[in-house]
């Protein structure tokens, strides 16, 4: 199993098959959202980050949005951090566990890619620094 997947159950106290979307669904939000370079660095310095994003990243950019999602699209970044927090709710995560998803993945991150790179990655995501 991936490390980063193994940490996430083990600190966040969730399954790590939960663990694994949620974290495809949290990088896929990243890379739609952050400032492009800094977040493809990111992606590609987490080993098994680009398959995640793969694989989870159309939880939000399909058609399952339904019309709430639709009318988030629609207004661009309107939907942003609260969208996501809702598609992780979704999957029977609280927001306790929410937050520590996305402070074991940042520090993660950090880790594998570097503080400079992550950091511009949340700075360009408006409202994402609150919960890292």
């Amino acid at each position: 199993m991936n490390e980063l997947v193994s940490r996430v159950a083990e600190n966040v106290g969730i399954d790590p098959a939960t663990a694994e979307k949620a974290i495809g669904m949290m990088l896929g939000f990243l890379q739609r959202e952050a400032a492009d370079g800094p977040v493809a660095k990111m992606i590609e310095a987490i080993p098994g980050a680009s398959e995640m994003v793969a694989k989870f990243n159309g939880a939000d950019s399909g058609g399952g949005g339904g019309l709430l999602g639709g009318l988030l699209s629609a207004v661009g970044a309107g939907g942003g951090v609260m969208a996501l927090g809702q598609q992780l709710m979704s999957e029977g995560l609280g927001m306790g566990e929410i937050t520590s998803l996305a402070k074991e993945t940042i520090g993660y991150a950090k880790e594998k890619a570097g503080a400079d790179v992550v950091d511009e990655v949340v700075a360009s995501v408006p409202g994402l620094s609150q919960f890292v």
